[in-house]
């Protein structure tokens, strides 16, 4: 794959199976996209999360029997492994016939599409969607999130939330992330992604995954309506 024509996109699990359930309308829609760029030549590496399934699994054992933190983590990775399965399906003869889960090991395939899910305890698909950069060379990552923007504190609690377009990594883990992972951590870009992607000079886009209009500005290099961390 040759990186100016390959994505590396981490994609949020609550953007495939959301907790409403799910939205065929959308999957279709998001489906025909991708194969789109693929037909216009460009390949793609999905990073596949855990979402609210993952944290409703995790929610669901806190409550019901004392776990330590990497056992909630497994959960998760194992729930990835689930979703990732199914966007797998999505593309059927277009994907690679493996799921990913050593995002560092480079995969050599004539598919235009690999799916990876989970890799290891302590992070989140993130951090394997900058590992997956640093193994394939690309200098970009972007984010399907269900946010529009990152904010500067969360604006379901504080009405007085601002929305950052641009920023750059040590403001962006200063002010917002932190430093410290936890299990099912709701973060717009886990602090332990966020330090990688610092080190390795990585310029990332958050945006909204079901906005498939800005999805689309996003893959074409165009201004879209999100945050760029850099």
């Amino acid at each position: 794959m040759k990186k100016k024509s390959l994505k590396i996109i981490s994609v949020g699990g609550s953007i495939i199976i959301p907790k409403s359930g799910f939205n065929i309308p959308f999957l279709k829609k998001f489906r025909k996209l991708i194969l789109d760029e693929v037909k216009n030549g460009t390949k793609f590496v999905l990073i596949i999360g855990g979402g609210a399934t993952c944290r409703q699994y995790q929610d669901a054992l806190k409550k019901t029997v004392k776990l330590k933190d990497v056992d909630l983590d497994w959960m998760g990775i194992h729930t990835t492994m689930v979703n990732a399965q199914f966007v797998k399906f999505l593309f059927k003869d277009h994907a690679y016939k493996d799921i990913i889960t050593d995002p560092t090991k480079k995969v050599k395939t004539n598919k235009p599409i690999i799916i990876a899910a989970g890799y290891q305890p302590g992070w989140s698909t993130d951090t394997d969607a900058v590992l997956m950069a640093k193994a394939y060379g690309a200098t970009d990552v972007i984010n399907l999130s269900n946010i529009d923007y990152v904010y500067d504190k969360d604006p379901a609690k504080f009405k007085s939330a601002k929305k950052i377009e641009e920023t750059d990594w040590k403001t962006f883990r200063r002010d917002v992330v932190g430093n410290t992972w936890d299990p099912g951590k709701n973060a717009p870009f886990d602090p332990i992604a966020s330090r990688e992607a610092q080190k390795l000079g990585l310029r990332v886009s958050i945006l909204k995954g079901t906005n498939l209009g800005e999805v689309k500005k996003v893959l074409g290099g165009k201004k879209f309506k999100g945050t760029v961390i850099e």
